[in-house]
């Protein structure tokens, strides 16, 4: 029988109306997205619109708490270290915890307010306190999105205020999440807090689904009118551990009823035994990628002179990091004992309206490794890293890269050291042209990595 023009374009609709109410959700939503995930091996049980690129609000938080625990770890800030409070964190809209320009804060403090109370000015501090600036940091977010394997998320700031370009998905958010319960189990507790301490103040968190669901125990809530009401949670009963994502949900209430219906689900369809495999972050099998051999009487190129630096006994013969956590790179110097971070002031972000229906989240000297040649002029750092696997991915990343005015440069990997004493892996591209390291990193920033133009002898 031959189907009519009309019925090829019902049956498409159907299908949809029929799969979006299977997930108790009206097909003329289509920002709703959600997924269901095994936190144990990453398998996913249920999704529905898990790649399609939402506003993240507060969830965005999740990422600016795992950059600050790696700066804690690799000791970059300490934990009772305290920063001061610019103008700009100070003027975020609630929710908040009202911080005064000026104030010092701890970065415990920091922390326990952006996790638990989903604090926006804590946020943006930390976000200081880390890159520099709010909008440093959200580089380094992408950045390090990347090469945790979210491949669909992009970040502008710190706290999820609704920005053009600043976009993720369920799928990443699950992915981030298991990141922060894997990389970071001693720090994974605070998302599991119905209350804490912060800057002299009691707080209590903005998750409801912690008193209302048996087992769960994280992870964060957002919400602003662009994105809707978003969740991402995780719950364990027994062997099994469940963790879901929901973006785009109609209200508080009806975004934890239905996170309740998929951690349900999830637990149904989770196998009760199953090997635990934790998350590994993307990108550093870059370390491995071939390099071109020399052509006989040919001058050196930049991919050359880095199968020197990288044949180099130096590089080979020091040894790795043990830690599990090593950054992707570290955009500013290491803290030093005692030192109190001032923070630099920036553009205030526009808000979103407050919620009215009672959300709580209204708003979006160590040797060195000679090159075979020193040259003069300036350079470009692209940071340090605690690892050496991942400098020498960074290296070669760039060096493979279409960075067309680092192409006759001469990559460089000196150790030196940081403030506990532990290695640290310098990369540097020196040789060049004071436009051309300026256009050098002008590129590399555009794409969300660190880089810093270097005058001579700096």
């Amino acid at each position: 029988m031959q189907a009519t023009g009309h019925g090829f374009r019902i049956l498409p609709v159907l299908a949809v109306v029929v799969l979006a109410l299977a997930w108790g959700r009206t097909a003329e939503a289509a920002q709703y997205a959600a997924i269901i995930m095994d936190m144990r091996n990453g398998a996913v049980l249920d999704e529905l619109n898990a790649d399609q690129r939402l506003h993240p609000a507060s969830l965005t938080k999740m990422m600016t708490l795992y950059l600050a625990f790696e700066a804690v770890e690799n000791g970059q800030l300490r934990l009772d270290q305290k920063v001061r409070v610019s103008r700009d964190a100070a003027r975020q809209p609630p929710t908040k915890l009202y911080l005064k320009q000026g104030q010092l804060v701890s970065i415990r403090s920091l922390i326990r307010a952006s996790a638990v109370r989903s604090a926006n000015d804590a946020a943006v501090a930390l976000a200081e306190a880390i890159g520099g600036s709010e909008k440093a940091f959200a580089r380094l977010m992408t950045a390090k999105a990347r090469q945790l394997g979210m491949r669909n998320t992009t970040f502008r700031n710190a706290n999820g205020l609704t920005e053009q370009g600043h976009l993720s998905t369920a799928r990443d958010m699950a992915i981030l999440a298991r990141h922060l319960y894997f990389d970071f189990p001693e720090y994974y507790n605070l998302f599991g807090r119905k209350s804490t301490n912060a800057a002299g103040k009691r707080i209590g968190t903005t998750n409801r689904l912690l008193s209302a669901y048996r087992g769960a125990d994280g992870i964060k809530t957002g919400y602003t009118r662009a994105a809707g009401y978003n969740l991402a949670a995780s719950a364990q009963r027994g062997n099994k551990r469940i963790l879901a994502v929901i973006f785009g949900g109609e209200s508080s209430a009806w975004r934890n009823a239905r996170m309740i219906r998929l951690l349900d689900r999830g637990f149904a369809r989770a196998p009760t035994h199953v090997a635990v495999v934790p998350p590994v972050a993307a990108g550093i099998a870059l370390a491995r990628a071939p390099l071109p051999r020399s052509k006989p009487g040919a001058p050196a190129t930049g991919l050359q002179m880095l199968a020197r630096v990288l044949a180099s006994e130096a590089v080979a013969s020091t040894t790795d990091s043990t830690s599990a956590m090593a950054p992707l790179y570290s955009a500013m110097p290491l803290a030093r004992p005692g030192a109190t971070i001032a923070q630099g002031a920036g553009a205030t972000d526009a808000t979103d309206a407050t919620d009215t229906t009672g959300a709580t989240e209204t708003t979006d000297g160590a040797d060195g490794i000679p090159l075979p040649e020193p040259r003069p002029g300036w350079a470009v750092e692209l940071g340090r890293f605690e690892d050496r696997a991942l400098a020498v991915a960074r290296v070669t990343e760039v060096t493979l890269g279409d960075v067309e005015t680092l192409a006759d440069a001469a990559p460089e990997i000196e150790v030196v050291r940081g403030r506990t004493g532990a290695p640290l892996y310098r990369v540097r591209f020196i040789g060049l042209a004071p436009s051309y390291a300026t256009r050098a990193c002008q590129t590399l920033h555009e794409t969300g990595r660190a880089c810093v133009a270097l005058a001579p002898g700096t």
